[in-house]
């Protein structure tokens, strides 16, 4: 591998950047597709979006070409301690997933209730700029406190967060897209927020809610940036 080529997939690992190593391999010939750069119009578009999507590092149909992908580990912030942070906690952990919970109120946010979980007893706000959110973390805000889960929503969307999840029924979510639009944030980013959050299997249990929820942020991870460059196509 040339030196120029190892040094961009470091710098992109350095910075959560997901790349894919394109060997040819009849010559050896190796470059290298860093995915915020763009790939629209690379002959390999199609091939390479599966592969951002699904981290999956293999051959291509062909058997002209070896794909290398790095992604950088995926990871969950959530804005609650909740019941239902209880149960996603451990859920995340097992599907591989860096999680931590932030929650200005210390009555919830207790090493007690978050045994061996990253906990940040703090208001988003003081929290999130710390934890630097990217496109390769997740935020979900439970709470149903506006004060609480409103500037984390819109922290999350700002930064590109793959998936973007709130707790309440539509009505809920009704009011807090209007209070959201009066702040400033846009049509695409009102729509980009899950909610109600979770897929729909009926949950009611905290634990069956948080089932729901990591299904959907699964999901999203794993189509993270498929449907944008095809468009682009």
């Amino acid at each position: 591998m040339k030196l120029d080529v190892l040094e961009r997939l470091n710098d992109a690992r350095r910075s959560r950047r997901a790349a894919v190593l394109v060997t040819d391999v009849e010559s050896g010939a190796v470059r290298l597709v860093v995915e915020k750069d763009g790939y629209a119009a690379d002959p390999l578009r199609e091939e390479l979006a599966a592969r951002f999507a699904s981290g999956a590092s293999g051959m291509v149909a062909d058997g002209t070409v070896f794909l290398t992908v790095h992604l950088p580990p995926p990871r969950l912030v959530v804005i609650g301690a909740v019941h239902i942070s209880q149960a996603l906690a451990p859920m995340a952990k097992l599907a591989g997933f860096d999680l931590t919970i932030v929650d200005p109120r210390t009555a919830f946010a207790t090493p007690e209730r978050f045994a061996g979980v990253p906990l940040l007893a703090e208001w988003p706000d003081d929290a999130l700029p710390r934890l630097k959110l990217d496109p390769f973390t997740g935020l979900v805000a439970l709470t149903h406190d506006p004060k609480i889960d409103d500037g984390a929503i819109v922290a999350g969307l700002a930064a590109g967060c793959f998936y973007v999840g709130a707790l309440g029924s539509r009505k809920t979510h009704g009011r807090r897209v209007e209070r959201l639009r009066e702040s400033g944030v846009d049509e695409a980013g009102l729509a980009g927020i899950r909610a109600p959050i979770g897929i729909a299997i009926g949950a009611q249990s905290p634990a069956e809610i948080a089932v729901a929820i990591l299904a959907e942020v699964i999901a999203a991870l794993r189509s993270r940036g498929v449907a944008t460059n095809e468009a682009a196509a």
